[in-house]
């Protein structure tokens, strides 16, 4: 059994207020619930993190590299397209395990700026465009990968 940590960035806390086109109305916790489901099916705990402050990202990064997580899903929404310190902390996290990074959205069909990932260098993959189910094949992609190890 892994334990996987499920990061949600800027603005996530918004969910089910925030642009439904592209987001829906499902909420945060509704979606940490179902990840929370999704990952114990499989066999693995699921803590999951959520911040508006690009400093605590990068801490929190810092701790799962030094504690017992061993997989990272994140959705770091805008800092995705322009923190460098969370590419670097994420950096640090690489050779321990996977980081997979999810977006509800498919951000390559909305915005030019969106289309970039600074993060790209350091992820597993990138899932997009499916909405909640993104999560869900993001921890399936995390636990497939610890399971290849």
């Amino acid at each position: 059994m892994a334990k996987l940590l499920l990061m949600h960035g800027i603005n996530h806390a918004m969910f089910g207020k925030r642009d439904p086109k592209y987001y829906g109305t499902v909420t945060l916790q509704e979606i940490e619930d179902q990840a929370t489901a999704w990952a114990r099916e499989l066999g693995h705990d699921l803590e999951c993190f959520q911040t508006d402050i690009e400093g605590e990202m990068a801490l929190k990064i810092h701790d799962a590299y030094s504690g017992d997580v061993e997989a990272i899903v994140i959705n770091a929404g805008a800092w995705t397209h322009y923190s460098y310190g969370i590419l670097d902390a994420l950096g640090i996290f690489k050779d321990k395990g996977p980081i997979i990074e999810t977006h509800m959205s498919n951000v390559h069909a909305r915005e030019p700026f969106r289309h970039i990932s600074v993060f790209s260098s350091v992820v597993a993959g990138q899932i997009c465009g499916f909405g909640v189910t993104t999560y869900k094949l993001g921890i399936i992609a995390a636990a497939d990968l610890l399971a290849k190890r």
